[in-house]
Parts: structure tokens; C-alpha cells; sequence
């Protein structure tokens, strides 16, 4: 099974610019694309368009009739606690503590995280803040946890590396994994190092070791590949 999460592929998108090119190989043989929340940085129609308009996109209810008017033909919407089969796995909704307007006349939908079950258990948290049901998703294979963003400060309702690595003690994952980190910046911004970059990821290993030293944490460069044995 093959599931893209949050999609955003554009080398820039409005104030932001990416990194690295996503390499088109990554993106072949999808078999459903798992959307957290509207905000324009995890829903990304350009980037979703470039996916086909006719890919399997999970979106959290009430964001679905805002890609149906953009033409996309095979939108599921769902809710905390629902699940959703795709092939052999199954996939739920989970709550997450974030604000997910997109502006007064945007969609109006929740922000999810995403349990995905098959032979593995594995949690991507979109983006939240920490609370304690996540003890409820307790125990995992891997978690993929927002640990930084894209600007100089991390407002209400995201992870930063401590509070990732306090997360870890609720969810309590074999492999932890963070993300949202060093993908995107401000055009305004000056260019970073590549130990600058991964300065949160770092960080939220550090962090880790201390509150969760029984979970192992691997921090991937964009592109790299991690496999669960």
C-alpha cells in the first residue's frame, strides 16, 4: 500500500519555498492520499492536481465539497473515530488539537491526525499541540510527529521538540520519525545550513533519549527511506 500524506509539492507556495524538487517517482502507484487539514500548507490543490484529479483523497468532513467544486472525483470525508478501508489497511481518524480554518470563506472542517493499520500500527499526527488522549493510540510502530514549521516561531496548536518528545511517552511508539521540519521557508529568509535545517529534528532526538529513552528515533533527510522491519 502506498498512502501520500499532506501533499505539497511546489517549489513555492504564496511566501514559502521548498527545499528540494519532489522527484515525480515518488509519486507514482498512490493508492490514497491522507489530507490532515485545510490550511494551505497540508491542502495544496496545485499540488494535489499533479497527483490526477481522479486519486483516492481522504480529507476531514466538510473539506470535501471544497475539492468536489475543483473537480477532483474521489473525495471520502471523515470524522474523529471513523475508519476507512483502503486495500489492506485500515484507516482512522484521530482528534487533533489544532486550529484548522481556512480563512471566513474557507472549508470548515477539523483538523485529524491518521492511524493506519495493516501488518504495522502507524500514526501520522498532521499538525497538533500535545493532549493526553493521545495515551488512547497507545501502542504504535512508528509515529510521525510535527516538531517545527516553517517560520521563526511555532504558535498554538503545534508540536515543537519537547512537546513531540513529551508525546512519545503517551503514544508510545517502537520508532518515532519527526516531521515539519526544513522542507519549507520564508522567501525572506536567509539560506540555512543543512545542521541549521535539521536543528529541530536534532533537537527532538536529544529530547527523546531523556523523556522516551525507550523509543527509538530516526531522523530522515528529505528523500531518505526508512524501513519497519
Amino acid at each position: 500500500m502506498r498512502l501520500l500524506t499532506d501533499p505539497v509539492l511546489r517549489r513555492r507556495v504564496l511566501h514559502l519555498r521548498r527545499r528540494d524538487a519532489v522527484d515525480d517517482a515518488a509519486l507514482r502507484d498512490l493508492d490514497a492520499v491522507l489530507v490532515s487539514h485545510a490550511h494551505w500548507d497540508h491542502l495544496d490543490v496545485p499540488s494535489l492536481v499533479r497527483l490526477g484529479r481522479d486519486a483516492r483523497i481522504v480529507v476531514p468532513r466538510g473539506a470535501g465539497k471544497f475539492l468536489r467544486r475543483r473537480r477532483f472525483t474521489n473525495v471520502a470525508e471523515i470524522d474523529v473515530g471513523e475508519r476507512i478501508e483502503i486495500g489492506s489497511v485500515v484507516v482512522t481518524a484521530t482528534r487533533a488539537e489544532h486550529d484548522a480554518g481556512r480563512g471566513p470563506l474557507g472549508a470548515k472542517s477539523p483538523a485529524l491526525g491518521y492511524v493506519v493499520e495493516g501488518t504495522k500500527r502507524i500514526y501520522f499526527a498532521g499538525d497538533t499541540d500535545l493532549f493526553d488522549e493521545l495515551a488512547e493510540l497507545a501502542p504504535l510502530d512508528l509515529a510521525l510527529l510535527p516538531v517545527s514549521g516553517w517560520g521563526p516561531r511555532l504558535p498554538p496548536g503545534h508540536l515543537d521538540p519537547k512537546r513531540a518528545a513529551e508525546a512519545l511517552r503517551l503514544l508510545e511508539p517502537r520508532i518515532a520519525v519527526p516531521i515539519h521540519w526544513g522542507t519549507y521557508s520564508t522567501i525572506t529568509s536567509r539560506p540555512r545550513t543543512a545542521d541549521a535545517e535539521r536543528a529541530p529534528a536534532d533537537e527532538f532526538a536529544r529530547e527523546a533519549a531523556e523523556l522516551a529513552p525507550g523509543v527509538e528515533v530516526k531522523v530522515l533527510d528529505p528523500g531518505e527511506t526508512l524501513v519497519l522491519d
